[in-house]
């Protein structure tokens, strides 16, 4: 593909994205799938375009403002504005992508030759930029994180806005970590062994994982290392009962399912039929056995009810505004708005109360997000043992010592990853074990 071919292209995936609900990834790999002829290498410079975009949207759109130039079609304008600012394209090569020739975009209108001369030369960016729009945040949400990093808001927020790495987790069901490197290493793919999980191995560069062997195999899954830590944190062992109360399409029911070797009872939950059809298909491919699903109405489900003070682990990866996962998803930080937050407050305390029925005592309680929030982290923790004086803090430093060995990286009483200090996703984890003889 042309250069210009590839910029229409981007072009038409990020309209997409502005105009419907659907994941940016979603948007984009529907787009592909529809256009085949595109090579793997056309697609991944398209991608990057894209999440160039995504990423710097409240830059670009600063740089937009400030040219005074209107933007008729705003997919085009961030286009035209990352082109020149985070790639440093030319004035001239620009235009020359914007021809109107066979698969290009049409040529630029006035103002986006306007555009063009304003921006072209310039950096991403400017003093005069305010502090929300420079970390490329919502500016809702700058001072809630301001609140969380302080003088560190800009460290994370650029590490939130730098690509993902991609990180697989070795199934101790089929393999060990080793096992799996050595598996990968057999197929050309080049892997290390990642700073904080046992478990986990990052890719020197990222694959196309679902054609190689060792994930049709189920030696591996992917699974980011915070995710993979909170999991291990939980203390999962064979013969155990777990719940995984909000399950999705089952990563962390797989990597419970290997802490308990497949002995003892695994439950995975949600409130989603097809979510819970997708992490069948996982269960099968990783060799778990010891694991069923249960769909529930909702937090109040009878069956919790029946099932009370009968788990020695129950798991909760909660609903949230998922900030920790900006690096791989940054549309997502577009689409948050503070009704989201005041809905998910409530909605995270009230699953959190009703997924407390189902720990046995001695048994204990796992909360966790991917979200780098106060309020849904910290606070929801002290909410929750306010209300539950049967309950009491399991520290962090505790459950990291005995499931993993050495001093938590991430706090004492709660666990706390974020990208710029850890190198994972933004996650917490908090744990509650249930007063009384076991």
């Amino acid at each position: 593909m042309t250069p210009g071919a590839r910029i229409a292209a981007s072009i038409d995936i990020i309209g997409a994205i502005e105009a419907g609900a659907r994941p940016a990834d979603d948007t984009a790999a529907e787009y592909f799938r529809r256009r085949r002829f595109i090579g793997a290498k056309d697609r991944a410079a398209i991608a990057a375009q894209v999440y160039a975009v995504l990423r710097h949207r409240a830059a670009l759109d600063w740089w937009i403002e400030r040219s005074g130039e209107a933007a008729a079609d705003r997919a085009r304008a961030r286009v035209i504005a990352a082109l020149l600012l985070v790639e440093q394209s030319g004035a001239e090569a620009v235009a020359a992508s914007f021809d109107g020739g066979r698969f290009r975009p049409a040529a630029l209108a006035p103002p986006e030759r306007r555009l063009v001369q304003r921006l072209a030369g310039r950096t991403l960016y400017h003093p005069a930029m305010p502090r929300a729009v420079a970390a490329d945040l919502p500016e809702w949400l700058e001072p809630r994180l301001a609140a969380v990093f302080g003088a560190g808001l800009e460290r994370e927020m650029a590490a939130l806005n730098s690509p993902a790495p991609m990180d697989l987790r070795a199934n101790l069901l089929k393999t060990d970590r080793d096992g799996a490197r050595r598996a990968l290493a057999a197929e050309g793919i080049a892997a290390e062994p990642t700073r904080w999980s046992p478990l986990g191995l990052r890719l020197v560069r990222r694959v196309p994982l679902s054609g190689t062997a060792a994930f049709r195999d189920g030696l591996v899954e992917v699974q980011d290392e915070a995710s993979q830590l909170a999991a291990l944190l939980a203390g999962a062992r064979p013969g155990m009962r777990v719940v995984d109360f909000c399950a999705g399409a089952g990563g962390k029911t797989l990597a419970l399912a290997a802490a308990m070797g497949n002995r003892g009872k695994l439950v995975a939950c949600d409130v989603s039929a097809w979510r819970l059809e997708r992490a069948a298909r996982r269960l099968r491919r990783a060799g778990v056995d010891n694991a069923e699903r249960r769909l529930l109405s909702g937090e109040r489900d009878p069956w919790v009810k029946r099932h009370a003070r009968s788990f020695d682990r129950v798991f909760v990866d909660a609903p949230c505004l998922g900030i920790g996962t900006w690096r791989r998803n940054p549309d997502a930080k577009w689409r948050s708005r503070p009704a989201d937050l005041a809905e998910l407050v409530p909605r995270q305390q009230a699953i959190l109360q009703s997924a407390a029925r189902l720990v046995k005592p001695g048994g204990r309680l796992v909360y966790a997000t991917c979200s780098l929030l106060r309020e849904e982290n910290e606070a929801q923790a002290e909410a929750f043992l306010a209300a539950a004086p049967d309950f009491a803090l399991y520290p962090a430093a505790r459950a990291w010592q005995e499931a993993i060995g050495g001093a938590s990286p991430g706090g004492g009483e709660y666990l706390r990853l974020t990208p710029a200090r850890h190198g994972t996703d933004g996650f917490f984890v908090a744990q509650f074990e249930r007063r009384g003889a076991v």
